[in-house]
């Protein structure tokens, strides 16, 4: 797929997928969260960029941290995604955070401004994440340090099969390279690619709990990355994607629910 085509099928699947999002992945991504935030170190005062920031699930967890006297900026390639962000950050009246509509590897940011980049589970949808991460490592201030973290391996992920499912239905891969990062060293080589130093990972494995087989599918393919494809489908054409995609996962049937295996990598560098 042409990077140019690849950012907008991200940026209207998105869009699509935006009000679905928290619902169906909040619990789901909350361990690659937590170690991402934790290795990120945030102190009271820092100033964050957060890159593909989505709804906010970490932007607003980073703000709690650095407090009145920090900043937080999360940006997304979503217009329905920074809407939503903001409008919470209204709702709640927390003035340290902004959200911005950016691509993240042509960033509209000045150089050296930030303490710390973070990007939970973006890169994967980036054509050219390498250059992401340049422009992280650009905005960073000298000393500062990005912490990024990505989907682990294909066969570490028992829901990988929705991408195939997906792309039998349409004419171009929907994620042609989103586990790629997550294969042995892939990150940590992206990262030093870019320029940092210091660079280490962690891998941990978890499992995505569903209670039923609607909340497996919402999650798959309307709070997903095949959002925008799945939308193009027939109500026929959903029927038959609903029952490939259980019947891939029916191997991790828990009573009336699923306990689907998955990996996450996270990964910190310096400049």
């Amino acid at each position: 797929m042409e990077p140019a085509l690849q950012r907008r099928v991200q940026r209207y699947g998105w869009d699509k997928a935006a009000v679905y999002y928290e619902s169906f992945w909040q619990n789901q991504l909350r361990p690659a969260q937590d170690l991402l935030l934790e290795m990120a170190q945030l102190k009271k005062g820092d100033h964050v960029l957060d890159i593909a920031s989505g709804t906010g699930l970490v932007s607003f967890r980073a703000a709690e941290t650095v407090g009145n006297n920090g900043f937080v900026l999360g940006t997304d390639i979503s217009e329905k995604m920074v809407e939503i962000a903001n409008a919470t950050a209204k709702e709640k009246n927390i003035d340290v955070i902004e959200f911005r509509r950016m691509d993240g590897e042509e960033l509209d940011i000045e150089n050296d401004r930030f303490d710390v980049a973070i990007c939970a589970l973006g890169l994967m949808y980036m054509p050219e994440p390498i250059k992401a991460l340049k422009e992280m490592l650009r905005a960073l201030k000298t000393g500062g340090r990005t912490v990024a973290a990505v989907w682990g391996g294909r066969n570490h992920c028992g829901w990988a099969e929705i991408f195939e499912i997906v792309d039998k239905r349409v004419a171009s891969e929907v994620c042609p390279m989103f586990f790629h990062l997550g294969n042995p060293d892939q990150l940590r080589l992206s990262f030093h690619a870019a320029g940092y130093s210091q660079i280490n990972s962690n891998r941990i494995s978890t499992i995505l709990q569903y209670a039923s087989e609607e909340e497996a599918i919402g999650a798959a393919f309307a709070g997903g990355p095949v959002a925008l494809a799945y939308n193009k489908f027939s109500e026929e054409v959903k029927k038959e994607v609903h029952a490939e995609y259980l019947e891939s996962i029916d191997q991790y049937k828990k009573g009336k629910g699923y306990e689907v295996p998955g990996e996450f990598v996270v990964t910190i560098g310096y400049k």
